[in-house]
């Protein structure tokens, strides 16, 4: 996701040289349920603890502009200036990320708020699967600017400022810290830090 996770993790490996950490994969409920168990020191999210949460605290680090991914060779690839009228027509890729259950009501809204409606054709679970539909020539989609650099051959990235959606993501901990890493850590990830994009 934008790079939060590796730039904090090469920050802490600065400080902490021989800290070993373990990576997990795991869906945003299942992490807010690991950091209640203390199976877990440290979670990002895509959606936040609720604020009244008597175990968790969160706190935003990362609000993602989203990109529209084109086919290389597609009509609009190409076009200097993209309206919501060149979307309607198109062919789309939903991407249902299980972490969070109503982007894809988020995005089909911020579409209409733009002035169309898109007509989703295919569903991906997540964003690097619908990269590689796209790249194929089977659809377009909408892609955390974030994920850009990953984006595959074949695969052209243009800004929509005019498609209000975005991909939000949270850091989350425990309240009661038990080990001064994850409160450092916690550190790192929630204090801004310059950004040469």
């Amino acid at each position: 996701h934008a790079g939060v996770l590796p730039n904090a993790l090469r920050v802490l490996r600065v400080d902490r040289p021989n800290v070993h950490v373990a990576l997990y994969n795991l869906s945003s409920a299942e992490q807010l349920e690991g950091l209640r168990q203390r199976s877990l020191d440290i979670a990002l999210v895509s959606e936040p603890p609720v604020a009244d949460d008597p175990d968790l605290l969160g706190f935003q680090v990362l609000d993602d502009p989203m990109l529209l991914a084109l086919p290389e060779h597609h009509p609009l690839a190409q076009q200097p200036t993209l309206r919501a009228e060149d979307l309607a027509d198109q062919e789309w890729i939903g991407v249902q990320h299980r972490q969070n259950c109503a982007s894809r009501e988020d995005f089909i809204s911020a579409c209409i708020r733009a002035g169309f409606t898109p007509d989703i054709r295919m569903e991906a679970t997540e964003p690097f699967t619908a990269l590689g539909l796209v790249a194929s020539g089977l659809g377009i989609a909408m892609i955390q600017k974030g994920l850009s650099r990953n984006a595959p051959p074949g695969v052209v990235l243009r800004d929509v400022p005019w498609i209000s959606f975005t991909t939000p993501l949270w850091a989350a901990w425990h309240r009661i810290n038990l080990r001064p890493l994850v409160e450092t850590f916690r550190k790192v990830l929630t204090e801004p830090v310059s950004s040469n994009d």
